[in-house]
């Protein structure tokens, strides 16, 4: 393949003959790319090049060569279907986080077991090595080719794109896609990949446009990459909150509340012991807690800017000829109760928090557990203070942060620095400004982060936390947002110490993000089974036979007393299979009474996770002050 393309190179610049040499000789590690200034270019766009410095990028550069892989595949799949099934039309395939996928517009959904056929069809396929070929077309041919194939999605995309940008289409064997690159050299290098799961899509994300079947798939640069991988998807598939909460009774969904769950006593029980914790937490640090109203008018809205970007994804209501909306965050009617009188300086910081009822209109088709719902609650406080107050306000919060992750068992965090997107309320000046001044407070605090460039909220700059779980995947839940636009939009002022009006900084921050998903993190962190501390049950007091049931019942009442989370099983079953169950429903500890145990006013404490013989006898009295305080550990215990 090498020889191949080298016939093909023009020599009109450096860089293609520095390409042409590196070529010739590397057999080993054979070149699959460059690199340019941070961008990468596949061999056949770096012909265009001139005499810029450039980074080979070879099979030894595994995550960079996997991404080109993954694009690769993504189009050998789209001609796969296309093979397979003439009717359907292709729309959009990217690279995900270690995948990729491919929507259709079919007039019959694809089942499981298409994805076999499918997946031999591409091997089929890659195993002819067909060169990737980069064409460009004027914007016209590239609307007259797609359009003559029927290909209306690909039309409608090219149509968006501007005239004067160039239309790049690449082709292996007699398959063309729209795409801007990059690819490899041929289909060779992608050998292990698998197929591995279905989805409805809308186009475009619109849930006002057709649904699309969403075909998911991997691929990696080694077979042991690959088998890797897929047991990881095995492993977090038993992890899978949405199976965890039913198997434990702790909530469901159903079609009759999209995107809305159903808290069952147990979960809820989780809720308001996360609830609890937050409170206690927030009231140390100086945080005053508030309650705001879940419909508010559109004029509020429309003044704050949240209608402008976001009125879409309300829910609304018309009462009396007035348009009413669920919030769908708590920011503006914060600045309410701050503009209701007057404020100085010496108010402030004045920290104000929510667990804020909240609602947001998202695509059916985003929807996943309570992961991903319409209906939440955040831990939502924003804090009002001076631009010289930022910086103290920032490592305050980063450490109630890092304390509060700790207590849940996460260590390992990290920040992302988010700056200006796209859509975005303010001038560039105020922009400026404001991600100036929260790069300095973080920098003060002697934290690193990333940079997640065009990420940042549509009012100001953002700091995403990003906590990595027992699974080593990675959840931003914190956020800490700097606020210049809606203190201005909704007219808060404070007195200075000169006298004047002038306005606050607004910071909105959340710790946990949303109590839903942040339950659902944990879920899957530990598997369900949760530390004593956040169990919905802590205990279960187990009779052996039903002999024993006025004692049994005498446990239960002592350790309810006591305050621990108790539950009783005084059913005829056989011990064994009490055991069986209760290890199945994930509780901390039983505590088995059986004869002896009532005349020695004992238990046979069991510990979940221990084996049959590692029972341990504990006077009743002394195993309640053990749970006690081993309650009051935080982290994983």
């Amino acid at each position: 393949m090498s020889d191949e393309l080298l016939t093909k190179l023009p020599s009109s610049s450096s860089i293609n003959k520095e390409i042409s040499a590196a070529l010739s000789h590397d057999k080993k590690h054979p070149i699959i790319a460059i690199e340019v200034q941070g961008q990468i270019y596949d061999l056949v766009k770096a012909y265009d090049l001139k005499n810029e410095k450039i980074n080979f990028i070879t099979t030894k550069d595994t995550e960079k060569v996997e991404e080109i892989i993954r694009h690769d595949a993504a189009h050998v799949l789209a001609e796969a279907v296309k093979s397979l099934f003439p009717d359907v039309q292709v729309t959009i395939g990217p690279v995900i986080e270690n995948g990729f996928y491919y929507d259709f517009s079919t007039p019959k959904p694809f089942h499981e077991s298409d994805l076999e056929l499918i997946e031999a069809k591409m091997k089929e396929l890659i195993a002819q090595d067909n060169q990737f070929e980069r064409i460009i077309w004027s914007k016209k041919k590239a609307i007259e080719h797609f359009t003559s194939i029927g290909e209306l999605y690909k039309v409608e995309i090219i149509k968006s794109i501007p005239d004067d940008q160039e239309i790049s289409v690449y082709k292996q064997g007699e398959f063309l896609d729209l795409c801007r690159g990059p690819h490899g050299l041929s289909t060779s290098y992608l050998k292990y990949f698998k197929l591995t799961k279905l989805a409805g899509a809308y186009w475009r994300g619109d849930s006002k446009n057709e649904m699309l079947q969403r075909v998911y798939g991997t691929a990696w640069l080694t077979q042991k990459r690959l088998d890797d991988y897929l047991y990881f998807l095995e492993e977090a598939a038993k992890r899978d909150h949405r199976k965890i909460g039913k198997d434990l009774h702790l909530f469901h969904l159903q079609d009759d509340a999209p995107g809305m769950v159903f808290w069952h006593e147990k979960g809820y029980t989780i809720w308001r012991i996360i609830e609890n914790y937050i409170r206690d937490k927030i009231s140390q640090h100086g945080y005053r807690e508030v309650k705001t109203p879940t419909l508010l008018g559109r004029k509020l809205w429309e003044a704050s800017g949240h209608w402008e970007k976001f009125g879409q994804n309300m829910f609304t209501s018309e009462v009396e000829k007035e348009v009413l909306a669920l919030k769908p965050m708590n920011c503006p009617a914060h600045v309410q109760i701050f503009n209701q009188g007057t404020k100085s300086y010496r108010d402030l910081p004045l920290r104000m928090a929510e667990f804020g009822s909240c609602h947001r209109h998202e695509p059916s088709g985003s929807l996943h557990g309570i992961m991903r719902v319409r209906g939440f609650t955040q831990d939502d406080a924003h804090i009002f203070c001076t631009e010289e107050q930022v910086a103290d306000e920032t490592l305050s919060f980063c450490n109630l942060l890092t304390e509060v992750y700790k207590d849940f068992g996460f260590d390992n965090v990290r920040i992302k620095f988010s700056d200006r997107p796209t859509v975005r309320a303010g001038d560039d000046s105020v922009w400026d400004k404001a991600e100036e001044a929260l790069k300095n407070a973080i920098a003060l605090t002697g934290l690193s982060y990333d940079l997640n460039p065009g990420e940042g909220a549509f009012y100001g700059p953002k700091l995403e936390f990003v906590l990595k779980d027992a699974m080593g995947r990675d959840w931003q839940l914190g956020t800490l947002q700097l606020d210049f636009v809606l203190p201005e939009r909704l007219d808060a002022t404070y007195v200075s110490p000169s006298g004047q009006k002038v306005r606050p900084v607004m910071l909105h921050r959340v710790i946990i993000g949303t109590f839903e998903r942040f339950i659902g993190v944990l879920l899957e962190h530990y598997n369900g089974s949760l530390p004593l501390w956040l169990s919905p049950i802590q205990v279960c007091v187990a009779g052996v036979t039903n002999e024993v049931d006025d004692y049994a019942k005498f446990v239960y009442d002592e350790i309810c007393k006591a305050g621990i989370r108790c539950s009783i099983d005084i059913s005829p079953d056989k011990i064994g299979y009490k055991i069986r169950n209760l290890s199945g429903q994930k509780i901390p500890f039983i505590a088995i009474v059986g004869k002896a145990e009532a005349e020695e006013k004992e238990v046979s404490v069991r510990k979940f996770g221990t084996q049959n013989n590692s029972n341990q006898k504990m006077e009743l009295m002394e195993f309640i002050k053990y749970i006690k305080k081993e309650s009051q550990k935080r982290g994983t215990n």
